[in-house]
């Protein structure tokens, strides 16, 4: 059977049961052989719910991530709470923690969630992982006495470097590097030089992948995700795009759904994709509540066909469900309806494209 290629980007919202055990393992009160009973179950809950979805690739949902951005910081000491704040449209904020001291490592590396997730499926796992340029944030503008942030960016691009090959080593068929940042570096640095900076960050990691290995890696990019909110959808996506599609990878997420004029934001990628890249279009509004029909899904794909060669193309959320764990904006019932929503219509496009992968 011939299918347009479709994956989930990342997080799935966690029960509320989940939720309270997480907190009250986190202040001291909840035993770690309890939490793991949780997380096993949420795990292997959430992959059978997304097994019957329809979806070829799935994942564990992040069920056991403190969040999509700071899993690798868990129990790490050198932080200081007080880092770069991020405002979201609705008026709450995110804050990044901030490095006080020098050698920076990761605490937890993605590929460890994989084996929890592998208990449950044979199915291809996809692996979501944090960008280097996000964690780049961590670096004081003040700067460290004896930790220079050149010897920063050595370690960080050596940490990441291990982040994404934990997960190939642990079996993952397709890794994703969430760089949720992009649009947000042109709100911060209208000149694009942040963005531009991050962008030749993150190919620095890529380049100790082999092509074949980078044909497995994608990358995530939306406006935010939190709370039904985001914190750069003012910018405008045709700032971002041709740049976006300078990355060393194979395969690229991009919201697509919300955006206010898709059809400029899709005929900007038909200009710039490269032929061995592959753009795995958003056809879920993961922050709107209404659950999309097939038939929705199936006219965003066939809009995207007019200007992304169909070996090119695949269907994806515009972002991830929940990629905070305290985010309860929307339901888990809601997002695996939306789920299936999109493989539905993604196979409905697929029939009358007559696509031949």
């Amino acid at each position: 059977m011939n299918l347009i290629p479709s994956e989930s980007v990342g997080s799935v919202p966690r029960s509320r049961e989940l939720q309270e055990a997480m907190a009250a393992f986190s202040q001291g009160n909840l035993p770690e052989r309890e939490m793991n009973k949780y997380f096993d179950e949420a795990v292997k809950d959430t992959i059978h719910r997304m097994k019957n979805t329809g979806s070829p690739i799935i994942s564990d949902g992040e069920q056991t991530k403190s969040s999509f951005v700071t899993y690798p910081l868990d129990g790490l000491t050198n932080l200081a709470s007080d880092g770069i704040s991020i405002p979201f449209e609705d008026g709450h904020t995110r804050q990044l923690p901030k490095l006080t001291k020098g050698p920076f490592h990761y605490s937890t590396y993605a590929g460890s969630y994989l084996p929890r997730a592998k208990k449950y499926t044979t199915l291809p796992l996809k692996q979501a992982v944090i960008s280097a340029s996000a964690m780049s944030l961590l670096y004081p503008s003040e700067g460290l006495a004896d930790y220079t942030q050149q010897q920063f960016i050595i370690d960080l691009v050596n940490q990441s470097v291990a982040d994404i090959r934990s997960c190939f080593d642990n079996g993952a068929h397709h890794v994703q590097v969430d760089f949720t940042e992009a649009r947000l570096a042109i709100k911060l640095d209208p000149s694009k030089a942040l963005l531009k900076q991050f962008i030749d960050l993150n190919n620095q990691v890529l380049s100790n992948f082999s092509y074949q290995e980078r044909q497995r890696i994608g990358f995530h990019t939306c406006p935010g995700g939190d709370h039904d909110s985001t914190h750069s959808g003012d910018v405008d996506y045709a700032e971002l795009i041709p740049l976006f599609l300078t990355l060393n990878s194979g395969n690229f997420y991009m919201q697509m759904a919300s955006e206010k004029n898709p059809t400029k934001a899709l005929k900007i990628i038909g200009e710039n994709i490269q032929p061995n890249q592959k753009v795995y279009i958003g056809v879920i509004d993961v922050v709107n509540e209404a659950i999309e029909t097939p038939q929705m899904v199936y006219e965003r794909i066939m809009a995207a066909a007019e200007y992304i060669p169909l070996n090119q193309l695949g269907t994806t959320d515009d972002c991830g469900f929940s990629p905070f764990s305290d985010d309860m904006a929307t339901s888990r019932d809601t997002a695996f309806a939306k789920i299936t929503a999109r493989i539905e219509g993604t196979k409905m496009a697929a029939e009358k494209l007559k696509f031949k992968a």
